[in-house]
């Protein structure tokens, strides 16, 4: 059974780092440990995967290009034991590459060279979301935690952030059910990549970013839920926009 790693109290979050350059590896273990993390290193991939197994990390920043082991068999490896947040880092340019690394189920990633600041504020939205207490907010009746919401047969349990197609629970992540219940909230409107970045992964809305993370994790997302993922009836795109959520939700006891 999948686990999910959770820090015990903020602040005292176990991030491992896996990268094969020692000066990078050194670099943002130094940073981190400044802002209070307990890190731990691997330099190659079999390494990556015995420590993760020894005892699970918080989130893990994963370079792709790896010895032994490469970052997409770490991934896969990874995903098989967790949904542990992942943070991938790459030095190829190569937009299949990146996208691939998404698809075996990363959340997010940064192209070297990168700056250590935006490396600390990728790794706080991602902690954000999988420590995430039940939404407050701006979405109506979604804030109520023990509401649970009926859509073409899934079952939406907003307060164990949980999804159920029958009695069998439907396996998302914590940027995947953030996604959905985003969508969902705004149900039959369409929604900007961008304001996408910005509400789940926490991109400014200023700078120019590579929506590509948003498109995967949402063709991720219709594999999931989705009856036929190639002609989807729920997830719909927005044509030169975004994506909105097709059918309006009703409660459910």
């Amino acid at each position: 059974m999948a686990q999910s790693a959770v820090a015990v109290r903020q602040g005292c979050e176990r991030i491992l780092v896996v990268d094969d350059e020692p000066p990078i590896r050194n670099l943002i273990e130094t940073r981190l440990r400044l802002h209070g993390y307990n890190v731990v290193v691997a330099g190659d991939g079999e390494e990556a995967v015995a420590c993760f197994r020894h005892e699970p990390a918080d989130l893990v920043i994963l370079d792709l290009m790896l010895p032994r082991l490469d970052g997409y068999g770490v991934l896969e490896a990874l995903r098989a034991m967790s949904d542990v947040p992942v943070l991938m880092l790459t030095a190829c340019d190569r937009v299949a590459d990146r996208i691939l690394g998404l698809e075996l189920g990363a959340d997010d990633y940064l192209i070297k060279p990168f700056s250590l600041s935006e490396l600390e504020a990728r790794i706080r939205c991602l902690l954000r979301r999988a420590q995430q207490s039940p939404p407050s907010g701006s979405a109506g009746g979604l804030a109520d935690s023990s509401l649970a919401l009926e859509i073409s047969g899934l079952t939406i349990h907003l307060g164990k952030r949980q999804v159920f197609r029958g009695s069998d629970r439907i396996k998302l992540t914590a940027m995947e059910f953030s996604l959905l219940e985003l969508l969902v909230s705004e149900a039959g409107q369409p929604i900007p990549r961008m304001k996408i970045l910005e509400s789940i992964w926490g991109y400014t809305p200023d700078r120019h970013a590579d929506t590509r993370v948003v498109d995967v994790h949402v063709a991720r997302l219709r594999l999931k839920l989705e009856q036929d993922p190639k002609n989807p009836e729920l997830i719909l795109t927005a044509r030169g926009l975004g994506y909105q959520f097709q059918r309006l939700p009703a409660a459910v006891s």
